[in-house]
């Protein structure tokens, strides 16, 4: 089962989707990452959003794939003066079973409004993957 998850981030904001259960057999997995801006067109845009295992304190555009929490990342831009926007999408393919939480940043500088839209594909875990995958969350996925 595919679920579907949308909605909007001021620059710098951040916000939390709920997926943990008190049991923690459903799993999730990332299929689909994108972001764009709230006017599409009408500025010069430099959009980060990325997807953490935990709360984060600050939201920035810095991409460090060695943070053990970063599960995903995407960054989209738009040059009014070329009329062409490019976006680039990298995730994780690992198993989660706990809250996902999501930033966004325009390095622009304008401050646009980021509009996302994420596909979970949905699954039961076993025991001992549900296990594994709390686990990992509680550890910062080492």
């Amino acid at each position: 089962m595919i679920k579907s998850f949308r909605g909007t981030l001021d620059s710098g904001g951040k916000t939390a989707i709920r997926l943990s259960t008190n049991k923690g057999k459903i799993g999730y997995t990332i299929k689909k990452f994108q972001i764009i801006d709230q006017t599409p067109g009408a500025a010069d845009v430099e959009l980060v959003s990325k997807i953490f295992t935990n709360e984060q304190t600050t939201v920035d555009g810095t991409v460090n794939f060695a943070n053990s929490e970063l599960l995903a990342v995407t960054f989209y831009t738009f040059e009014r003066g070329n009329i062409s926007s490019k976006q680039t999408t990298i995730f994780d393919n690992v198993k989660i079973n706990q809250d996902i939480y999501i930033t966004a940043i325009d390095g622009a500088g304008d401050n646009d409004v980021t509009n996302y839209y994420i596909e979970l594909e949905q699954f039961n875990l076993s025991d001992n993957e549900a296990t594994v995958a709390t686990l990992k969350d509680m550890r910062g996925r080492e």
